[in-house]
């Protein structure tokens, strides 16, 4: 053993460039995973510090006891607690202070006339707490607010609105109040908590346009005295309080805070960055897997020879698992010192947009820095493993032979089984997808068509190298024959080395194909269910935004250009002990602008009692029309409901629809969604959204938008995403391009005889470095067909799943220009792979390369 050690690290020593492309696959894979955890680990301390620091004066927090969650929200929704409570809480003994602390969303307009923020994060507004301990928010330049209109905000929300002390601005409650900015400040020593917004004003404006009515509060926040602990104090707090009210510690409030930000962000954003590590890492593998399988055949005659001499297969086996340990440890080792720095230069960039990082050290758990590591080498060695039993198998005898022919191309056997699970594949998927809905048979069925393609890879690449380079004879003459016959000379090698590459091919094109269908799916819900003419709704998705003003719809309505006008607004309420949405909207205007499909019952009969729903939804909760269900409230109360309609789509309109009437005794802040406008007989489009816009502009001045308009402004955030996709995966395309520039170096040193004989027989250097580039494109040109073939099978497998998991209908949809770049892109880094190799070929001595053996 210590012999094919010894005999390892020699090889490795002497050959150290044939595993640049393997150490480069599985730096790089591991730096992004490393970074990945470290990143997580340090935002989640980052958080933690920053509402352990902002939050430091609050000892107990007393609240509803119940909240309301509907499905697909972490967070619920809490009924108000009566501010009258504070005086009876300031009586308790250990009680220091207490302040009502009013919450709901309010967004400033900047400077420049546009919202600030709202696309995602919070945007908060609430009473300026007077007491600085209890105040998670410290005032940093200014004056506190005293009177009606003055304001403070968070620095970074001013800063980005280009606003200054003593400038006059737009805040959206969601209806417009021209208010004074007084006072910055700052929250938990930072400008401002990532991209949320805070507005804070005088408790009398809070209650004014925050809230329902007078006299509620989100919360109370209490401060104990000197001696008295938070659990001391809750314990102290609750026999005073009334049925359906609680008090928590100021420690369990913090972290409920962290939690619900590692909920609807860190864990999401963290999943997605782990999700392309293994994506890198996969494509990794077949970097490496290729680059161990290429250096063991290289080497048959050296293996036989050392076989000849009396070394057993375990000892050639363990020597090259010993390489593979080397290059292994150390790349992963440095892969780990460069997922820190990683992590270290996000820190120094994420401030820059706004975003809190902490300034002291990096946190890095024992688990960042066991699990790339032990994921880089099991990687490295697994991808090694084959390539290694080959090379202890290697017979004494192949020392006398030349060479040895690669046959896979023509393998029945591997024809046969990549075809059986190829035909599994699609069966399982389309059961999965169309006959029994299932997320786990087509994920399954996705698995499988993976190894298909995987296996079937050195039949396919045969047929396809032909006829991908077909043209190249009469294009590049005996050049481009001599590329493709080159690509046609191994095709494991080809297909293995085109693997990488279809890898990150299909991911991109998974998902672009996935973006464009929900695209799609958004143009057909508008198309379909918006009968209106334009829609007034703000730019906002995620929990950011304000919403619009109810009063918008009637002022709209009363234009003479305009039909009808209606308002959807939003409420939460619990139907028979499940939280549901309730859109809030006058039923028989949503009906002449909505498309809601066949409706049964009387729209106009809903009344302060009644709701619409939608069919599916009918039948999930056993309800019929004219059965009666009952409505839990935020506000506690609880009512019977008549299920007066029952309609087909649900797409805009929502499950279940009540009243303005209805909703009024229990809303909280009220806010529309969007305004669906329809013009009357004989009215452009032009004339009345110029009419509207002149209305929108006294509420905030909202986005006025036609259908086609309104329906890519829903999809916008798709946009978003893939452009974060596209950038991620890009760590992918660059290792699959490391590897194929690997196999091409290999390449021309395992031809270097070969290569001098074609330089002395007359090839021109000009001659030789395009054949290697044209061998370099023919193989990528095999990966990213593959891999579009793959990624749109695959994109086609997640809508119909998606379809099968929602009641929306969702639409499948190939994007031919953007496909068409990622080919581009796909082809041009098989082009850059060959560029070194191409050099390194032409820069051959030709008495020397003849001379090789």
């Amino acid at each position: 053993m210590n012999a094919s050690l010894r005999l390892s690290l020699a090889s490795l020593r002497a050959h150290r460039r044939r595993f640049a492309g393997t150490f480069l696959a599985v730096f790089l894979g591991v730096a992004f995973l490393a970074g990945t955890l470290v990143m997580g680990d340090t935002l989640r301390a980052s958080f933690d510090s920053l509402f352990g620091n902002a939050t430091s004066g609050t000892d107990a927090v007393v609240r509803s006891a119940d909240a309301i969650t509907t499905p697909g929200e972490a967070q619920g929704v809490r009924q108000p607690v009566d501010t009258a409570l504070v005086r009876k809480l300031e009586a308790v003994p250990g009680v220091a202070a207490a302040a009502p602390d009013i919450q709901g969303a309010g967004q400033l307009v900047g400077a420049n006339g546009k919202p600030i923020g709202g696309q995602g994060p919070p945007t908060l507004a609430g009473n300026w707490i007077t007491d600085p301990e209890l105040n998670p928010y410290r005032l940093a330049e200014g004056r506190a607010p005293r009177a009606t209109g003055e304001i403070v905000v968070n620095r970074g929300a001013a800063e980005k609105g280009g606003l200054h002390l003593g400038d006059t601005t737009t805040l959206r409650t969601p209806d417009p109040v021209r208010v004074t900015l007084v006072g910055l400040a700052t929250f938990g020593g930072e400008d401002g908590m990532a991209q949320v917004t805070f507005t804070g004003m005088t408790r009398s404006d809070a209650e004014k346009y925050l809230t329902a009515r007078p006299g509620e509060a989100a919360s109370i926040l209490v401060r104990a005295g000197p001696g008295v602990s938070q659990q001391d104090l809750v314990d102290r707090l609750t026999p005073v309080l009334p049925k359906g009210v609680e008090a928590i510690t100021g420690q369990e409030s913090a972290q409920e805070n962290t939690d619900a930000i590692s909920a609807r962000f860190l864990s999401v954003f963290t999943t997605l960055l782990l999700l392309f590590s293994g994506v890198a890492l996969l494509v990794a593998t077949f970097s490496i897997h290729n680059t161990f399988a290429i250096v063991v055949a290289q080497r048959t005659r050296e293996n036989a020879l050392l076989r000849a001499l009396g070394a057993a297969r375990r000892q050639v086996t363990a020597s090259t698992l010993a390489e593979a340990t080397a290059v292994a440890v150390t790349a992963s080792a440095a892969g780990l010192a460069g997922g820190i720095g990683i992590a270290a230069g996000l820190q120094a960039l994420f401030p820059a947009i706004g975003f809190p990082f902490p300034d002291g050290n990096l946190v890095i758990s024992t688990l960042s820095l066991l699990l790339p590591l032990a994921v880089g080498i099991a990687v490295c060695l697994a991808s090694a493993l084959m390539p290694a039993v080959r090379a202890g198998r290697t017979a004494p005898l192949a020392a006398l032979r030349e060479t040895s022919v690669d046959t896979s191309g023509a393998s029945r056997t591997r024809a046969v089984t990549g075809a059986g699970l190829l035909a599994l594949a699609v069966s399982l998927t389309l059961t999965g997808v169309l006959l029994s809905p299932s997320l786990w048979l087509a994920g399954g069925g996705a698995a499988l068509a993976l190894a298909a393609f995987v296996v079937l890879g050195p039949v396919a690449s045969t047929t396809a190298v032909r006829l991908l380079g077909a043209p190249l004879h009469r294009l590049r003459g005996v050049t481009g024959g001599l590329a493709r016959r080159n690509a046609l000379r191994s095709p494991k090698r080809t297909a293995a080395t085109a693997s990488a590459l279809m890898i990150g091919v299909a991911v991109v094109c998974l998902f672009t194909v996935f973006g464009a269908s929900l695209k799609a799916t958004m143009d057909q819900t508008v198309s379909r269910s918006f009968a209106g003419d334009v829609a007034v709704s703000t730019p906002s998705f995620g929990a950011g935004g304000s919403g619009l003003s109810p009063a918008l719809a009637p002022a709209i309505q009363r234009l003479p250009e305009v039909e009808t006008a209606v308002g959807l607004g939003r409420g939460v309420a619990e139907v028979d002990g499940r939280g549901r949405a309730l859109t809030v909207t006058d039923p028989v205007a949503l009906a002449r602008t909505f498309d809601l499909g066949e409706v049964e019952g009387d729209l106009r009969a809903l009344g302060t009692d009644g709701m619409a729903i939608t069919r599916k939804e009918a039948d999930r909760q056993a309800l019929t029309l004219g059965a009666t269900t009952r409505l839990t409230f935020t506000d506690g109360s609880t009512k019977p409901f008549t299920v007066r309609a029952l309609y087909d789509r649900s797409e805009l309109a929502g499950d279940y629809v009540i009243t303005r009437a209805a909703w009024a005794p229990h809303r909280t802040q009220d806010a529309d969604t969007l305004v669906a406008v329809a013009f009357k007989d004989g009215v452009s489009t032009a004339d009345g959204r110029t009419a509207v816009e002149k209305v929108a502009a006294h509420y905030g001045n909202p986005d006025v938008q036609t259908r086609a308009e309104y329906a890519r402004s829903s999809a916008g955030g798709i946009d978003m995403m893939l452009t974060l996709v596209y950038a991620l995966l890009a760590l992918a395309v660059v290792i699959a391009l490391l590897g194929i520039a690997n196999t091409l170096t290999l390449a021309v040193h395992e031809r270097t005889r070969e290569l001098g004989l074609l330089r002395a027989v007359g090839q021109t250097r000009a001659q030789l470095r395009a054949m290697v580039r044209w061998e370099s494109l023919l193989v990528a040109a095999f990966g990213t067909a593959g891999g579009l073939g793959l990624g749109a099978f695959l994109g086609w497998v997640l809508v119909k799943a998606s379809d099968g998991a929602s009641d929306s209908a969702f639409a499948f949809a190939l994007p031919p220009a953007r496909l068409a770049v990622v080919a581009l892109v796909g082809l041009t880094a098989g082009a850059l792979a060959g560029l070194r190799p191409a050099r390194r070929a032409a820069r051959l001595d030709v008495l020397r390369a003849i001379a090789t053996e």
